[in-house]
């Protein structure tokens, strides 16, 4: 199979293209990677983005597939989101592989009470074992990696939540934040509804991809965790939508 055939069976099958990486695994130069997608592009078979090209349309992946992937890159923006709760909160964690990452960061001994519709979640905050725990119930999305359902809206619908970590599939300062899931997006709404300081996180390839349902735009959320290296381009569109960014090294700096 050739290079070519290569880059484009990946994309059909849903994942991004590094063009760095790919340039390391064939033992070519980044521009004829460069030139392999600039001509897949060209015949409407992938979107090039900063550092390579992603699918016409990403399909959604189960929370399992997702957990590990660029793991380093979501740690580092778990950690940014944990500065940020205060001891004693009310905190929601929306079910995603980043929200995940978050737990293992947060402070010992600052008597947070943790809600979560995530099951992976849950059960990390159960195996650290010094929080209080509030499992948000109904049917699993395999999808999602917990319940959104009509049960799960409601639990939350009398809920005082001081902070929430929203998760989100997609970003545009068109468009705002959106997910792949119907239901996921009826009850992501309602959770930013219930809570006073409400937060998103997002990985750069987000700023490129495509959910067909929105959450909301950047009035929606108070805080945009992304990452360090987030393109100038993306930075600037967000920031004209009205969405208040935070990175990483921000944190850092500041500390």
């Amino acid at each position: 199979m050739s290079r070519r055939d290569v880059i484009e069976a990946r994309l059909a099958d849903g994942r991004q293209i590094v063009a760095a990486s790919l340039a390391a695994e064939f033992n070519v130069s980044e521009d004829a990677v460069r030139r392999d997608l600039r001509a897949l592009a060209a015949e409407g078979k992938c979107r090039r983005v900063y550092g390579g090209a992603l699918p016409l349309l990403t399909p959604s992946q189960p929370i399992s597939a997702r957990i590990g992937q660029t793991s380093d890159r979501k740690r580092a923006l778990a950690r940014a989101a944990a500065s940020m709760i205060e001891p004693g909160e009310f905190v929601f964690l929306d079910s995603g592989s980043t929200n995940l990452a978050i737990v293992d960061l947060l402070p010992k001994n600052s008597e947070l009470t943790i809600a979560t519709n995530s099951i992976d979640i849950a059960a990390a905050i159960m195996n650290r074992g010094d929080f209080e725990l509030i499992l948000i119930g109904g049917v699993v999305n395999a999808i999602v990696g917990g319940s959104v359902d009509a049960t799960a809206v409601a639990a939350i619908e009398n809920m005082n939540i001081d902070r929430c970590f929203v998760g989100a599939c997609a970003v545009s300062a068109r468009n705002g934040i959106s997910v792949h899931e119907h239901a996921d997006a009826i009850f992501k709404r309602t959770l930013i509804k219930r809570s006073a300081s409400r937060i998103a996180i997002a990985t750069s390839e987000k700023f490129h991809e495509r959910a067909a349902h929105r959450i909301g735009g950047a009035a929606d959320i108070d805080w945009l965790i992304v990452e360090d290296d987030l393109p100038a381009g993306d930075v600037e569109a967000a920031v004209e939508a009205g969405f208040a960014l935070v990175k990483p090294n921000d944190i850092t700096s500041s500390s």
